[in-house]
């Protein structure tokens, strides 16, 4: 029973629905990134390129011609990402303009150096592709030691038009009363961690599935609050 209820919580990782509000730990940051990133998929479009793509979890949502995933080259992503490509981090193993859009999801805060990592992103975009951007605004320290920033609304518009793009549409993900409630079961996952799935599991249905409820009713009879906000 166990085994069956950890392969349900890798598939509802990504997905909102109930299965995300019984079992994932971070159901209200996965399912805001979700319905954004869903909302705004059909803008990328032709041959995609997915920037640190892990296991590709929003794949299906765009409408590509081809999609390409691109990790860096470690013994460990080689290992457990789903990527086509490999990089040393700097510049990216493709020719100028070789893609229609590029995807960067939940990855800019891990680059030290941004305006490098942009250029190249530039540099394998053709003219007037698109470029779907998602970073954390309210979240712990994570994939220690590479975790470098954390972007406000104005902070990732100033950098993305430095770098030479236009900003067409930016979200907040998140921007209500779920922050807390999320925000505390961030804090009860890291401190209950183990590396037994079966625990997990356990500890979701039983301490954290309650603070979920709460906080989805909190959602939504509370006032949204757009200056706090887990992503965008």
């Amino acid at each position: 029973m166990l085994d069956r209820l950890i392969r349900i919580a890798r598939r509802s990782q990504y997905e909102p629905g109930l299965l995300s509000l019984l079992i994932n730990p971070f159901h209200f940051a996965r399912t805001g990134l979700y319905r954004n990133i869903r909302a705004l998929a059909g803008q990328v479009t032709g041959k995609v390129l997915d920037v640190g793509c892990g296991q590709k979890p929003y794949e299906h949502l765009f409408p590509a011609a081809r999609y390409v995933g691109l990790e860096l080259d470690t013994p460990g992503n080689r290992l457990r990402k789903r990527a086509d490509c490999f990089y040393d981090g700097g510049a990216f193993p493709f020719s100028d303009g070789d893609f229609d859009s590029v995807v960067i999801n939940q990855v800019l805060e891990h680059v030290f150096t941004p305006e490098d990592f942009l250029r190249e992103i530039r540099r394998v975009l053709k003219p007037g592709g698109a470029l779907l951007v998602t970073v954390p605004f309210l979240w712990d320290e994570h994939e220690q030691p590479h975790d470098y920033a954390r972007y406000s609304s104005f902070g990732i518009r100033s950098l993305l038009e430095r770098s030479g793009f236009t900003v067409q549409e930016q979200r907040k993900s998140v921007a209500d009363a779920r922050v807390l409630f999320q925000m505390i079961n961030a804090y009860i996952y890291k401190k209950t961690e183990t590396p037994f799935p079966a625990v997990h599991v356990l500890i979701t249905l039983v301490l954290m599935k309650p603070i979920k409820i709460i906080g989805e009713l909190a959602g939504l009879v509370l006032p949204g609050n757009k200056d706090l906000y887990l992503d965008k």
